[in-house]
């Protein structure tokens, strides 16, 4: 179940190949290609087999659920771990592991031995394991190309997926009817193999000789979480994302049932709807950006939420196959519009030491509405009815709309989120401990009493820019005796939590504290303190109260 990143696309076709330049990254593509085709054959065979064993419109929905739960599950530790550990060796441990568990299930089909039971659990297993391991396919691909080719390297990606989305599905179908249903689930196990090779053949650039410690994991997915409540850009593509996957998750999670009992056909039948959808995503991707470059990304969202609600009525009325298939192909081309524009707005909202993390977030707010939608949408088709369901569905499409369309995402040029490196190390009258904490900064201000509303409305932005990079307390106090003396403090749990926030500041920080000091009398002072403990004489004060500093 492999997957170079979920469907982002960014820059216009012409310039997606050119990331195909570099030998890594090509050779891995194609693979990649190869094992998607195999994941989406698997997922088509599992709800044909589903309807096989039982047609229950809940227990069909289950198969979605199977699939998108563990991505819900496990998205913030993967992420972490994503973050910490060396991700080539991740990525080989966890495709092994997937290769064995899909030829082991592949063996149970052959055997006739799976029934509901086996078969969601087996969809459980191997869909935990791709959880672990997405964050981290997403996170090396600034590893396999460089910078300039970045963009490249998303949209080429974009392209791959949706490629495999066409083909998996339309080849599970003519598949199953000439060799079987076990035969999908072969080829999937097989198809993982390259990915294996090619991992095993490249060797990924070390970790910097001056970096600092790895996070413990529960430190990492605390700070990652922080990093998203505090990240308001980040909080408007979660929010969005609530409302777009909740209602399309119906068309996923009933599909199987839509082409088997309301329209009466075989595997070949769902597997041409599938294929439509990925049909429609693969041409939604190559006119999405001059889409979003006349429209913007906040109006490419809300069309794409329309679309999906239209396609939704069209699967409630399908009565014939062409009916069902502009339904699909309308759905693929609203949901990769949707997908790839949030996926793109997460991505540019985040720094690259927290990447893991946040995308992760993401991916579990995405399957989490994957999940509960299909569990929602599965239980209304077996009260109410397949035509019932997408109905509601595609109200529930337009209700998300009105209620978030409020979150903007952001617009214009990306934000610079490299690392600055700007703020001086602290000067030490002596070695303190990385794990001697709290650790309490504080910066001195002196400002004009005219620039006094401006500043502190800077300094409600720059709050939260300390608590994204690891302050857990910030406050900002005046002088009584003294108007125009301002004190900013901000605490951290360690010594070593502030040494990874002087890491963390990016340009786009640099930027900002450079126009609030313009606001300044004098240059800002800076003083660092660690907590002291009972048996020490006197508190420690590091550094000069005179250090230039944030």
């Amino acid at each position: 179940m492999t997957q170079l990143d979920n469907d982002s696309t960014a820059g216009t076709a012409s310039s997606a190949w050119i990331s195909l330049r570099y030998p890594v990254f090509r050779y891995l593509w194609i693979v990649t290609v190869v094992s998607n085709i195999g994941s989406w054959m698997f997922g088509a065979a599992s709800g044909w087999l589903m309807t096989s064993l039982n047609a229950d419109p809940l227990i069909v929905s289950l198969v979605q659920v199977a699939n998108s739960l563990p991505l819900f599950l496990f998205a913030l530790p993967a992420g972490a771990l994503a973050d910490i550990l060396d991700k080539r060796r991740l990525i080989l441990a966890l495709e092994i592991l997937t290769t064995v568990f899909s030829a082991l299930f592949a063996a149970l089909v052959s055997w006739q031995l799976v029934t509901p039971i086996v078969l969601i659990g087996f969809l459980l297993l191997i869909a935990s394991l791709g959880a672990i391991e997405s964050p981290a396919w997403q996170a090396i691909v600034p590893l396999l190309v460089p910078a300039k080719a970045l963009s490249s390297a998303v949209a080429t990606n974009s392209v791959g997926v949706n490629i495999s989305r066409v083909l998996g599905p339309a080849l599970a179908g003519m598949v199953i009817l000439a060799l079987g249903i076990a035969a999908p689930f072969w080829l999937d196990a097989f198809s993982n193999l390259g990915v294996i090779a090619v991992i095993l053949w490249w060797r990924a650039p070390g970790r910097p000789a001056h970096s600092l410690p790895a996070e413990h994991l529960s430190d990492a997915m605390r700070a990652g979480g922080r990093y998203v409540r505090h990240n308001p850009w980040l909080r408007a593509t979660l929010g969005r994302a609530v409302g777009f996957f909740l209602a399309a998750s119906a068309y996923w999670a009933l599909l199987p049932l839509v082409a088997r009992s309301q329209l009466h056909g075989g595997p070949t039948l769902y597997g041409i709807l599938l294929g439509a959808i990925g049909a429609g995503a693969v041409g939604g991707a190559f006119l999405l950006p001059g889409f979003k470059a006349r429209f913007g990304a906040n109006w490419v969202v809300a069309a794409g939420q329309v679309g999906t609600g239209i396609a939704l009525l069209f699967f409630g009325l399908a009565r014939s196959p062409a009916v069902a298939v502009l339904a699909c192909l309308l759905a693929g081309i609203s949901w990769i519009s949707v997908l790839a524009t949030l996926n793109v707005s997460a991505q540019t909202a985040l720094p690259a030491w927290v990447r893991g993390r946040g995308l992760a977030i993401y991916v579990a707010v995405f399957f989490g509405m994957m999940s509960v939608g299909s569990v929602l949408w599965g239980f209304v088709a077996q009260r109410a009815g397949l035509p019932t369901a997408h109905f509601v569905a595609a109200a529930t499409a337009m209700l998300a709309l009105a209620v978030t369309s409020r979150w903007n995402l952001r617009a214009g040029a990306p934000p610079d989120l490299t690392p600055s490196m700007h703020w001086p190390e602290p000067v030490l009258a002596q070695a303190v401990p990385d794990d001697v904490g709290p650790v309490m900064v504080t910066v001195e201000y002196r400002i004009v009493a005219a620039n006094r509303k401006e500043f502190l409305s800077g300094m409600a932005r720059l709050a939260e820019g300390r608590r994204r990079d690891g302050a857990y307390d910030w406050g900002i106090f005046e002088d009584t005796a003294h108007p125009g003396r301002l004190l900013e403090t901000f605490l951290l749990d360690s010594w070593l939590e502030h040494r990874r926030q002087h890491q963390r500041v990016t340009h786009a920080d640099r930027i900002f504290q450079e126009y609030l000091q313009k606001l300044l009398q004098e240059p800002a002072r800076v003083t660092h303190y660690v907590a002291a403990t009972q048996s020490e004489a006197e508190t420690h004060q590091i550094g000069k109260s005179g250090e230039r500093g944030p």
